[in-house]
């Protein structure tokens, strides 16, 4: 079974972005990242409402980073160290050598690519260091860009479960993709 180990925190470096750990000077970008409704639609989470609710967050994120229940970087660009949005494993299953890979980014910085150079970066990590066998991606089936990115990444589709999750009022489809290790 894996055994994992962030420490010291890895910071991950590719063309233009820097993947570095999350900060308490990062909250008021991820407040206005997570407190946006456009960016948070497929994310079943409440959206932030205050610098506390941010703050709240980076500390959990931190404190499970420590605890060696995932890793979540933000993603910022190297010509600035201004988090533009984050990247991670969650719901890691080292039994299974597989993690999960979520991913959330400003509506500013959509369509420039730099998600999927974080996400290539994130999943080399992921096979060459954190020594998994598969990743998976779960999405909802409407977030087309999110689909596409997957898919541009290698990303095969796995399942698409109708109606499985309930959040906020009402059942919703989640589909998930995978990664193997090549």
């Amino acid at each position: 079974m894996l055994q994992f180990d962030f420490s010291p925190f890895p910071v991950l470096e590719t063309e233009n972005l820097i993947l570095r750990k999350i900060r308490l000077e990062d909250a008021l970008e991820v407040l206005d990242i997570r407190s946006n409704p456009e960016t948070m639609k497929y994310i079943p989470r409440p959206l932030a409402k205050t610098i506390e609710d941010a703050e709240k967050f980076i500390n959990e994120t931190n404190q499970a980073i420590d605890n060696k229940e995932l890793i979540n970087w933000a993603i910022a660009l190297k010509e600035g160290d201004k988090l533009i949005g984050m990247i991670g494993f969650f719901r890691m299953q080292p039994e299974n050598f597989r993690g999960e890979v979520g991913y959330i980014l400003h509506p500013n910085s959509h369509g420039k690519g730099i998600m999927k150079e974080a996400l290539i970066e994130a999943i080399k990590y992921g096979f060459e260091k954190m020594k998994l066998h598969s990743i998976e991606a779960v999405i909802d089936p409407r977030n087309i860009g999110s689909e596409k990115l997957l898919q541009k990444t290698g990303f095969l589709k796995e399942a698409h479960f109708r109606e499985n999750f309930y959040y906020d009022g009402e059942f919703q489809d989640t589909v998930i993709y995978s990664l193997l290790k090549k």
